[in-house]
């Protein structure tokens, strides 16, 4: 079932794939603020740790390993496929990269990516404009940045769960979601009327089309 030649201590393609994900990142949010900084700098943290144990040093596997070894013998914990932790419980007999959590992630990645680029595409314009952001994805939810955060590290955790990672996840939601809370005093601050407007006809994160039946009822 998976390749028996140990795949860590890959510290190049730690560092490689790191940056490529955090200059991705990097390349859509432009932090400016400091509030800006925490929140790219929280999935930052994330995504080095990450990658850390996908190519460096598997954390999660030795700590796991005697119950690994008794619940899925025959498995070598060791090859680097084995990491995909859930496509093994779960019993995925072939290849995991075609596993369905990991095409899930895949899709979670790319979603959350996509929802990032076309959210600093509004966000600029009106920025330019110096206008409040109400296009694009702000149109249906307040924080589509943060979302697209969390959709990323979500997919990720879908393709390569480790410990310190699904601890990390409650943790940074939580931060997303006091980030979110201060941006919004400061929005009111700015726009007054017409940010609470928006604010209350407009979803956080999630969107809400029984607010959008409401607002145009």
């Amino acid at each position: 079932m998976h390749d028996t030649t140990p795949a860590y201590g890959l510290w190049s393609l730690v560092i490689l794939n790191s940056l490529v994900f955090v200059i991705f990142a990097f390349s859509f949010t432009k932090p400016k603020t400091s509030r800006d900084w925490r929140s790219f700098g929280a999935f930052s943290a994330f995504i080095v740790a990450l990658f850390t144990e996908m190519y460096g040093f598997p954390l999660t596997i030795y700590l796991l390993l005697p119950w690994l070894s008794k619940r899925f013998p025959g498995v070598d914990f060791l090859s680097h496929d084995a990491g995909h932790l859930l496509e093994v419980a779960f019993g995925w007999k072939v290849n995991p990269h075609f596993g369905p959590f990991h095409i899930a992630g895949i899709a979670l990645i790319v979603a959350g990516f996509w929802l990032l680029a076309s959210a600093w595409r509004a966000l600029y314009q009106a920025q330019t404009a110096h206008r409040l952001a109400t296009t694009g994805p702000y149109a249906r939810i307040r924080h589509p940045q943060y979302v697209a955060f969390i959709l990323v590290m979500l997919g990720f955790l879908l393709q390569w769960p480790t410990i310190v990672t699904l601890l990390m996840f409650p943790v940074l939601v939580v931060v997303y979601v006091r980030l979110a809370k201060s941006e919004e005093r400061d929005m009111e601050a700015d726009f007054g009327s017409e940010y609470v407007r928006y604010r209350d006809r407009t979803a956080a994160f999630i969107p809400s089309f029984h607010r959008e039946r409401r607002a145009h009822g």
